[in-house]
């Protein structure tokens, strides 16, 4: 029953509902502050956002953390010169949000701490507010990467700052 419902969801989720939820103004705003962030690390961040899911890849079983992958891969986050791309997936029609850190950072920071900054997300998506969450858990990703990949002069940016909108 849970996979049904899931499916409903996502089968019925209105191709627009992106747009009402991350506007303009809010996607200005996220990659202003991913700009801001990648100028303190050597870290790259994307920020994708998924209205719902192919039905058919729901009926299948494919999970908002697999599709996750899938899309850190597509996007090539993981294809930094010293392998510290972050990817911040949300998938709206099951409201969740998933951190995706390469393998270079995966050394250095345990999957708990991304699970952390994307519940902390997670909680301000479900009051509404979006562009607050998106910002806090980018200023979040911000301290873990100056910490653990600190900026120096020769940086050079390797991944779009500005949020993709994933369509079926």
């Amino acid at each position: 029953m849970v996979a049904f419902k899931r499916w409903l969801r996502h089968a019925f989720m209105p191709p627009w509902r992106w747009r009402v939820i991350f506007p303009k103004s809010v996607l200005n705003a996220i990659e202003v502050a991913v700009r801001q962030s990648e100028s303190q690390h050597r870290g790259e961040i994307r920020f994708a956002i998924e209205n719902a899911l192919a039905p058919g890849s729901v009926w299948q079983g494919l999970s908002a953390r697999q599709r996750a992958t899938q899309v850190f891969s597509n996007l090539g986050v993981w294809d930094t010169e010293e392998n510290c791309g972050v990817l911040i997936y949300l998938m709206l029609a099951d409201k969740e949000v998933h951190i995706v850190a390469d393998r270079g950072l995966s050394k250095q920071v345990p999957q708990a701490e991304w699970n952390a900054i994307a519940e902390v997300m997670r909680r301000h998506f479900l009051k509404g507010d979006f562009q607050s969450g998106s910002i806090e858990g980018i200023e979040q990703i911000t301290r873990l990467l100056a910490d653990k990949f600190p900026a120096n002069t020769s940086r050079v940016n390797e991944l779009p700052d500005r949020p993709v909108v994933i369509r079926k």
